[in-house]
């Protein structure tokens, strides 16, 4: 089997534990307004590598990547979700640490087909990088190209499989910068028993020059970037919600418990 892949980068800090091994996969289905990356949009295109091209030159790196591993991120990787297992469960046979920064928007719980081949998927990875763009699905629509039903109910899968997940939200002047959907966000959150990490990530106008070289229209361009107190205050309000959520089930519980025992 062989993958489409945009790039590698050999020494990745912020995808996932430890220093690690990134593969960057050509395609993706949304079309984020704030993208940094809009030249791995496009499907069928890119370097054609297969799962022993990609594990040996691992091979190369291994010495440098301490506490790390492989992360597979795009564009979407799970577009090509076959090649990503089967890349996966052959890093596994070499102790290889596995980790997936995605979008979730390929997933898709009424689907049994695509369904099993997540099933499949989980049971080779270690770690997923879930990126949340939006609370609200019709504002996520309007930031995406898509609603985000599927991709809560794919950090619910998540849970509910008791897989180790780490948040990323990108905080965006004017978009994401409110308070209300900031809360609803950590309130969601709340509910999650598997997460191990959350980013509140402030938003920047550093891809900007990749749309001109590509000759494209920024489509923030009036956006400008977030703050430091802005990013601080961001944080705090996602973590205000969280924290009510935390509470409200504490005393559900606590409810639930005493209803059973009277």
């Amino acid at each position: 089997m062989h993958g489409y892949i945009h790039s590698i980068e050999t020494f990745g800090t912020v995808d996932g534990p430890g220093v690690r091994y990134v593969v960057f996969f050509q395609g993706c289905p949304l079309r984020c307004k704030y993208c940094h990356n809009p030249d791995t949009w496009q499907t069928g295109i890119g370097e054609e590598v297969s799962v022993d091209e990609i594990l040996d030159d691992y091979e190369n790196y291994k010495p440098y990547l301490h506490g790390g591993g492989i992360t597979c991120t795009g564009g979407e990787p799970l577009l090509q979700i076959d090649f990503i297992k089967e890349l996966f469960t052959e890093a596994k046979k070499r102790g290889i640490h596995t980790c997936v920064d995605t979008s979730g928007a390929t997933f898709s719980p009424d689907n049994p087909e695509i369904l099993q081949k997540f099933d499949r998927l989980i049971e080779v990875t270690d770690l997923f990088l879930l990126d949340i763009k939006h609370i609200d699905s019709s504002q996520h629509l309007w930031l995406t190209g898509q609603g985000n039903e599927h991709i809560l109910a794919f950090a619910g899968y998540l849970d509910k499989n008791n897989k180790d997940m780490w948040i990323r939200h990108v905080v965006i002047p004017k978009i994401t910068y409110d308070d209300k959907l900031l809360y609803e966000l950590g309130y969601f959150l709340g509910g999650l028993k598997n997460i191990r990490a959350l980013d509140i990530l402030a938003y920047h106008t550093m891809g900007k020059v990749k749309y001109e070289n590509l000759h494209l229209k920024y489509p923030l361009e009036e956006i400008p970037p977030l703050d430091l107190e802005q990013a601080k205050h961001a944080k705090k309000i996602v973590f205000d919600g969280l924290k009510a959520r935390l509470l409200h089930d504490k005393k559900r519980d606590l409810t639930k418990q005493n209803i059973l025992k009277s």
